[in-house]
């Protein structure tokens, strides 16, 4: 009788090689992939090596390891497809017990690119430390125990989130990963700069706490059995073993839920959309009576319900917020990198009727004349400004309070509101004039053929904003130059608002008519995904 855990090792095998059949594209993107990641993990392998003996060579080992766990189990939450075996739901029709079915997920686990990176990396981690017989007996120990206690701690948390990540809010959260990852980033550079100048010293205290949490426990076990402090380093690897043990229970545990236990994710997606309604009912007290606050709520609730309408969104606040405090955090800002709050929501304007895809012949029916097209882009230009000005000022003010720069507050406040009020009116017009798809499968914005359409709609907006921006700027900067002391700039802030609630009224009536009359090209253009 075969045994499953050959069957699953072979299963997963074929899986890789059944979908590299399938396309020359596949098989190139695997190939440059699989050969990125193993040039890239050999470079960490002798990037470590080479810190053999160095002071602080345990803090990058035990910090790289802890890092490294940190991946396996956030990423299974956010690229939930990345791989199919994954999903343990595929199995519940199999005549198994969990737990022979847990050590054959656990050895086919083993296949894969991602664990040969994250071997070649530990096997870096774990000989930096290493110094005599002793140190390398704990090392090829350590190195089997981490890789397993990587492995299995993705599993377990894709077996205990498994409804989530096939949920609604699991397509969310895959579609946020790449905020995550960019908010990540610029974290990591910030902390880099950081250590540049005060030294890896500073994380001694880290690495050492880390020494004693799984699996960095393992790497640490090594570090202790080359100073012949053998009590430590079997105690280290002893909290790594129990690591994986309990790991594996609560995987186990979780499988055999999923294999007995009936899915409730219907009810909950009942009581969660309840609990939109109401929300969403509450919200609809607020906004002003008849089609323009029809037409916020549905934006809004766009926002709140679309997987892709709400990663745009996110990103957009993430990033309006990143740029001006980061760098006015690092001391290499300028009070105007601001302007970054109101440009990055300002872009929301852009194709918004190809952001309803194929659901926009039902707002075409609704549309008749010029006056139904301005009421329906004042709908949509209200409910971003619902968020966009209080959101500006809050940066703005941040931005000014990190900088200590109070007297500059009324005059980026005033360019803010000029900034947004032209991109609120290019978007209105552009959206009329260059519509384009947006596809709801894939992670691409914007389907083939319409990239052109995509390009004009957003950069030619932009480019016409920055130049009906201009009035504005040169008033700053005539301000800036001639005015006695600051009084002058208190001028923008009114200046700046009343220019911009102009630009964007003049954009809205200039929009309505071109949409009215171009709706059959808008229906069509945009339906194409």
């Amino acid at each position: 009788m075969t045994s499953p855990t050959s069957t699953l090792v072979q299963l997963k095998l074929s899986l890789l090689k059944n979908g590299l059949r399938r396309s020359g594209g596949r098989r190139a993107a695997f190939a440059a992939s699989a050969v990125l990641a193993v040039l890239f993990a050999l470079s960490q392998l002798l990037g470590l090596l080479l810190l053999r003996g160095q002071a602080h060579a345990d803090v990058v080992a035990v910090a790289g390891t802890a890092v490294l766990a940190l991946g396996w189990a956030v990423l299974p939450l956010f690229f939930p497809t990345g791989d199919e075996t994954l999903d343990p739901t595929r199995l519940v029709l199999l005549p198994l017990h969990p737990r022979p079915l847990v050590r054959a997920l656990l050895a086919a686990s083993l296949v894969g690119v991602g664990p040969l990176f994250t071997l070649l990396v530990l096997v870096g981690c774990a000989l930096s430390l290493a110094h005599g017989p002793a140190g390398y007996v704990v090392a090829v120990v350590a190195i089997v125990l981490a890789l397993l206690v990587c492995v299995a701690l993705a599993r377990a948390v894709a077996a205990a989130n498994v409804r989530l990540l096939t949920s609604r809010k699991g397509r969310d959260l895959a579609v946020l990963s790449g905020l995550v990852i960019a908010v990540g980033a610029q974290l990591v550079n910030f902390g880099a700069q950081r250590l540049g100048s005060s030294g890896l010293g500073k994380l001694q205290p880290v690495a050492d706490v880390l020494s004693w949490v799984p699996p960095a426990s393992a790497v640490g076990a090594v570090r202790a059995a080359s100073e012949a402090s053998y009590g430590t380093a079997v105690a280290r690897l002893a909290v790594s073993a129990a690591a994986l043990g309990l790991l594996v229970v609560v995987w186990g545990r979780s499988l055999n839920r999923l294999m007995t236990a009936p899915d409730g994710s219907t009810l909950q997606a009942l009581d969660a959309g309840t609990r939109d309604r109401a929300s969403v009912a509450g919200l609809g007290r607020l906004l002003p009576g008849g089609r323009t606050g029809a037409v916020m709520e549905r934006s809004l609730r766009y926002v709140w319900r679309d997987p892709r309408t709400k990663a745009a969104w996110v990103t957009s606040l993430a990033i309006g917020l990143i740029v001006p405090v980061f760098n006015a955090v690092q001391g290499t800002g300028s009070i105007y990198f601001a302007c970054f709050a109101a440009g990055m929501l300002g872009i929301q304007m852009y194709n918004q009727f190809g952001q309803d895809t194929s659901a926009f012949w039902m707002v075409a029916t609704t549309i008749s004349s010029a006056r139904d097209a301005y009421a329906e882009l004042r709908g949509r230009a209200l409910a971003l400004l619902l968020v966009t000005l209080p959101y500006a000022v809050l940066v703005t003010v941040l931005t000014t309070a990190l900088l200590g720069a109070w007297a500059r507050l009324p005059e980026v406040l005033g360019l803010s509101f000029a900034l947004l009020g032209a991109m609120l009116a290019t978007g209105a017009w552009t959206s009329a004039r260059f519509p384009y798809s947006i596809p709801q499968e894939g992670h691409k914005n914007v389907v083939p053929g319409q990239a052109g359409l995509a390009w004009i709609s957003i950069f030619g907006g932009m480019v016409a904003a920055a130049l009906l921006c201009a009035p504005v700027i040169a008033l700053t900067i005539w301000l800036d130059v001639s005015a006695d002391g600051d009084t002058g700039t208190w001028l923008l802030l009114p200046v700046g608002a009343g220019y911009g609630a102009g630009l964007t009224a003049l954009g809205l009536r200039l929009a309505a008519p071109r949409t009215a009359a171009r709706l059959p090209e808008i229906l069509t253009a945009v339906s194409k995904g």
